[in-house]
C-alpha cells in the first residue's frame, strides 16, 4: 500500500464542495478543510506508486475547484509509538 498526503488550494468559497468531492474518491482516507496557506488537507492511497499517480493527476487534480496541488508520498509508516 502507498499513501501520500496533499495539500490542495482551491477557489475562494468552493472548500466544502470540493471537500463533499473528495469524499467520494474510493482513494481518499481523510480529508480535512483547513486554514493557513493551503485550504483542504487529505490523505489518499494506492496498491502502487502508479495507481496513486492515476488517482492524484486524474481524479484529485481534475476536480472542479482545485487550482493547485503539493503532493507529499509516504515512504515509511510508523506503528504505534516508540
Amino acid at each position: 500500500m502507498v499513501r501520500a498526503f496533499m495539500f490542495l488550494n482551491v477557489a475562494p468559497g468552493s472548500e466544502a464542495n470540493v471537500l463533499q468531492h473528495l469524499k467520494t474518491i474510493g482513494a481518499v482516507e481523510e480529508a480535512f478543510v483547513s486554514y493557513g496557506v493551503y485550504d483542504l488537507i487529505i490523505r489518499v492511497k494506492g496498491e502502487t506508486a502508479e495507481e496513486l499517480k492515476d488517482v492524484v493527476t486524474g481524479q484529485i487534480r481534475g476536480t472542479k475547484g482545485v487550482l493547485s496541488t503539493l503532493t507529499l508520498m509516504v515512504i515509511e509508516e510508523q506503528k504505534g509509538r516508540s
